[in-house]
């Protein structure tokens, strides 16, 4: 600074900040050994606070407008310096311009990935990030727990700290939370407003507002991504037979508009026919409806056993039974049923005598005696 400047502000009499910058969330007012003249304007802009340092100690904060620097606008830094009946000289005091905007497109994200465990796919790996947006809300406390004495502090030197909180509380909050991995993506809202208001008091402490956090992607390892991919191809395909079928068509097609390919042509075309059905006959064999694989076909038994025969019998004008054979050979010979008695069977038209229908439970009749001649 040159002499002429010395002597111009060696009562500083206009105190204002104009920030030309994007980050700069603290300044501290630049002077030359100038003392505050009584009286001085204070212009602090919108978006702005004016912090008031004496000797290391905090003093007066000033929001928005124009200030006539006097004993009734700053009693703490009255107090301070003793002035019990006002003052007429210059005095001297740090001044700090705190930026109050919103600073947006913090980013946030995981440097290693979260391990949990997942109700389908069982022990993960995730990387999650997004990002999120802070403003200074009580400009004492942040230049108090944050700042300190930094003369140009931009926010730089306080997002790695604010980053390290996000991820942790957010990894403790996805482990708690059970959301199935396939879910997650419906969640990121959700996710988002939650750590939002889990994180707000957290914030506060350092003076500053969480004003927005969101939850812009959460990762599988690419491996585990890979195996998902074909899976879904495996679902999008369908029928395996039919796609087999399908891709073979599509040879054919391929190797008919190639007409140099010659008797080679015909030749891998028919190789090419013989292996989709050899390769669609195994495939439809190992598909189930469901797409994965059919459990293998047990070997062929013996036919089930037949069902034992039974009758109904009418006795004395009623229906009784059914009765199997056994059943029925007893009743014939304690003379229950005769051949005269009327039995049915499913399948048969009508009411049949037992003589013509079941003759295996009566006795065979012997024949007649040859004549003696």
């Amino acid at each position: 600074m040159g002499l002429f400047d010395k002597l111009k502000g060696e009562f500083i009499d206009v105190i204002e900040w104009t920030d030309n910058s994007s980050d700069t969330m603290v300044y501290r007012f630049e002077r030359y050994g100038n003392e505050i003249k009584n009286g001085a304007k204070l212009t602090v802009r919108e978006s702005q606070a004016a912090v008031f340092i004496n000797e290391g100690q905090l003093a007066d904060v000033f929001m928005p407008g124009m200030h006539d620097l006097t004993t009734a606008n700053l009693p703490i830094l009255s107090t301070l310096k003793g002035w019990k009946h006002g003052f007429e000289s210059p005095f001297k005091a740090e001044v700090y311009f705190v930026n109050t905007k919103r600073f947006t497109d913090l980013k946030w994200g995981t440097q290693n990935p979260i391990m949990l465990r997942d109700k389908e796919f069982g022990p993960v790996r995730l990387r999650a990030f997004g990002s999120y947006s802070i403003r200074v809300t009580d400009a004492a406390i942040f230049l108090k727990e944050i700042v300190g004495t930094d003369d140009d502090f931009n926010k730089d030197e306080v997002t790695g700290q604010l980053r390290n909180i996000v991820v942790s509380r957010f990894s403790d909050a996805l482990g708690e939370s059970g959301i199935a991995v396939l879910d997650l993506a419906s969640n990121y809202n959700e996710l988002g407003e939650f750590m939002q208001n889990r994180l707000g008091g957290e914030f506060r402490e350092y003076g500053l507002e969480l004003v927005k956090l969101l939850v812009e992607n959460i990762s599988l390892p690419q491996a585990v991504e890979d195996a998902l991919d074909k899976r879904s191809s495996m679902g999008v395909i369908g029928n395996l037979n039919q796609y087999t079928q399908f891709q073979a068509a599509n040879a054919m097609e391929a190797a008919a508009e190639n007409p140099s390919g010659g008797a080679a042509g015909g030749m891998g075309m028919g190789m090419g026919f013989a292996m989709a059905n050899q390769m669609g006959g195994v495939l439809a064999g190992q598909q189930s409806q469901g797409g994965q694989p059919a459990q293998a076909t047990p070997p062929a038994g013996p036919p089930p056993i037949p069902q034992a025969v039974s009758y109904f019998v009418a006795v004395n004008g009623q229906q009784a039974g059914p009765f199997d054979m056994n059943a029925l050979k007893q009743k014939a010979a304690s003379g229950e049923i005769t051949r005269e008695t009327l039995v049915w069977k499913d399948g048969m038209a009508a009411w049949t005598a037992a003589g013509e229908a079941i003759t295996s439970v009566f006795g065979q009749t012997p024949p007649p005696l040859p004549t003696q001649s």
